[in-house]
């Protein structure tokens, strides 16, 4: 462990330590000669025992002065996992169930549903690295990479809030591969696209999204949230001059993701039982081992100082009122 001080010059005072050492704060009492009575171990033991007080009291109160505190650490952990960013739709659509209509106390949404199932999935993965980002008209950052799972499942949480107009899945996957660079390539990289529609990406975008994709050796994983009587992933256009991106964005989403020469595994979920699925069996296919380190914030001591310094004093004081008076 490594203790640290706000103030190192206030250390000085813990010269006033060897005062109990000349001074036991006992008073004496004159008597003609002692020498000839036996010694007395236990008076000499409570002597002894006054001075230690004294000077760990004198202690905790110069440390508690100094702004003792632990620094940060990290220790590295091994364990069975993955680096996962959630990347989440946030759009409209996303507020109705999967009927297309709006939640009622029987049906929840696609948004809650995703909530409820991925902080399911965020429990049962100790050992995992996760990071959350949104998109609807532009992408939202809400958290970093990171093992503290009460932030995740905090920020899963806030979800909750009423979403945006648009779908702007090219900066979304832009801001979510963002989250793995200058870090140490260790386990498996995911992004995981929970999403209930696309739009269609520009070619440039197109070539820009390739390059990175390649670049920080990414795996994806897209589990569309299909609406009732709305198209699929895999459905083929009955007529032919509707067969483009505008007016098939899912199916030409995944036509990309495929032509990426990646990793890559696409889900159909028409409700939440078909989305839990698709989640289990992501959880079951993503458990490489990993290495990781857990940062271990800054702990101040000051206060723990002072509550040692108050209790050893009362201890004294206690001590001091068992003296016989003369």
């Amino acid at each position: 462990m490594n203790f640290a001080v706000e103030t190192p010059w206030v250390l000085a005072g813990l010269l006033f330590m060897l005062w109990p050492l000349f001074d036991d704060g006992v008073r004496h009492s004159p008597y003609p000669w002692l020498d000839i009575l036996p010694s007395d171990a236990f008076s000499t033991g409570l002597t002894v025992l006054l001075r230690i007080l004294g000077m760990a009291t004198i202690a905790a109160l110069v440390l508690g002065l100094a702004g003792l505190h632990r620094t940060e650490q990290s220790i590295e952990h091994i364990g069975h996992g993955a680096n996962i960013v959630l990347l989440l739709d946030r759009s409209n659509s996303m507020d109705n169930t999967f009927a297309g209509k709006t939640p009622d106390s029987e049906e929840e949404s696609k948004a809650a549903a995703a909530r409820r199932l991925l902080t399911e999935f965020v429990a049962g993965r100790p050992h995992d690295m996760l990071g959350i980002a949104e998109y609807s008209t532009s992408p939202l950052f809400v958290l970093p990479l990171t093992e503290n799972k009460e932030a995740i499942q905090a920020a899963i949480n806030a979800t909750v809030v009423p979403a945006l107009a648009y779908t702007n899945i090219s900066k979304g996957l832009a801001m979510a591969m963002s989250f793995f660079d200058d870090r140490e390539l260790t386990g498996s990289r995911i992004v995981l696209l929970v999403s209930d529609g696309a739009a269609a990406i520009d070619p440039d975008s197109e070539l820009q999204l390739r390059q990175w994709f390649k670049q920080q050796q990414i795996r994806l994983y897209w589990i569309f949230l299909r609406t009732a009587n709305s198209p699929g992933i895999y459905e083929l256009p009955t007529d032919s001059r509707n067969d483009n991106a505008d007016a098939m964005p899912e199916r030409y989403l995944h036509k990309f993701f495929t032509s990426l020469n990646i990793p890559y595994q696409a889900y159909e979920a028409e409700s939440p039982d078909a989305m839990h699925k698709a989640i289990a069996d992501i959880d079951r296919l993503e458990h490489l081992p990993r290495h990781y380190r857990e940062r271990i914030p800054r702990q101040d001591l000051s206060a723990l100082c002072y509550q040692w310094a108050v209790g050893l004093m009362l201890v004294l004081l206690a001590l001091k009122l068992c003296e016989v008076r003369r």
